[in-house]
């Protein structure tokens, strides 16, 4: 196997942290800090909120947890948040999805401050995203757009195709796309004809949540493969929505799961973080 055609998230993601601790390191003041919001006891969202906590440890960020029953109402979590909205100690706040059912996750995010919405999906920061003018920008989009600006130097005249339609993934990758300059088609798991389609990729996401659907003869030859995916098989191993090992040899480059989107989403999320906390503090003064 060519290593050289593996996108290694994990390596990015530890030089992100760390030109983000060298700067923490230098502020003299109030040091940055978040506030995570868990509901529930779902296992994927408490490895999330783990993982998160580590990287705030590792750069210097205050992470305050907030562990909260799943018999939460909509009303406490919603009074919680505005607490944290007007505490001007905390620069960032995160309420890990999926929400329990008794809970509208919309009203949750827009109750949030636009600008302590580390994970970027207020309406707000997603017009924003829209309109070309970025703000807090969706974690993980904005960390494939990191990769693929190490590969690509310039997306003018490059079809990518992007399977997946989410507002946390597809929505905002579409639009991270487009504002570089890609001409991009958005599918789902619907859609009629989807390899024919695939197939003209110049860079492929794959965001649908199906393992190992993509198969070589869906990709285009010395296409770039982003793989957002994350599945569990029956054995309890991790793979992606892309067949890594039937596609490798015909891509330019791949991103492997794991260890290639997840860590730089939660890297962004670190920068998502400190932006909020210069914002704020420009707010303050």
């Amino acid at each position: 196997m060519n290593t050289d055609k593996i996108l290694n998230g994990k390596n990015f993601s530890e030089q992100i942290l760390s030109e983000i601790k060298l700067e923490i390191d230098a502020i003299t003041t109030r040091k940055p800090s978040l506030a995570v919001v868990l509901v529930g006891e779902d296992p994927a969202s408490q490895v999330y909120v783990r993982n998160k906590k580590a990287a705030c440890t590792k750069v210097g960020i205050i992470s305050i947890e907030h562990l909260l029953s799943k018999n939460t109402t909509q009303d406490e979590l919603l009074n919680l948040v505005r607490r944290l909205n007007n505490d001007n100690t905390i620069d960032g706040i995160l309420v890990q999805l999926p929400l329990p059912p008794q809970i509208d996750s919309k009203v949750v995010i827009d109750t949030i401050l636009p600008n302590k919405d580390v994970d970027g999906f207020h309406r707000y920061n997603m017009g924003s995203l829209a309109l070309n003018d970025p703000k807090s920008c969706p974690c993980t989009p904005n960390g494939v757009m990191y990769i693929l600006d190490t590969v690509v130097s310039s997306y003018h005249g490059k079809h990518a195709v992007i399977i997946g339609s989410s507002n946390i993934v597809g929505r905002p990758m579409a639009l991270e796309l487009l504002n570089r300059g890609a001409t991009v088609t958005i599918c789902n798991s619907k859609t009629k004809n989807l390899a024919s389609i695939t197939a003209t990729a110049d860079i492929l996401v794959a965001a649908v949540g199906r393992p190992k659907m993509v198969k070589s003869n869906w990709i285009k030859q010395n296409s770039i493969i982003i793989d957002v995916g994350i599945n569990r098989q029956s054995d309890g191993t991790l793979c992606g929505d892309i067949d890594f090992n039937d596609v490798i040899d015909k891509v330019e480059y791949i991103t492997p799961v794991p260890g290639g989107v997840g860590p730089m989403t939660i890297a962004i999320l670190i920068k998502n973080t400190l932006r909020c906390y210069h914002q704020n503090q420009r707010i303050l003064k």
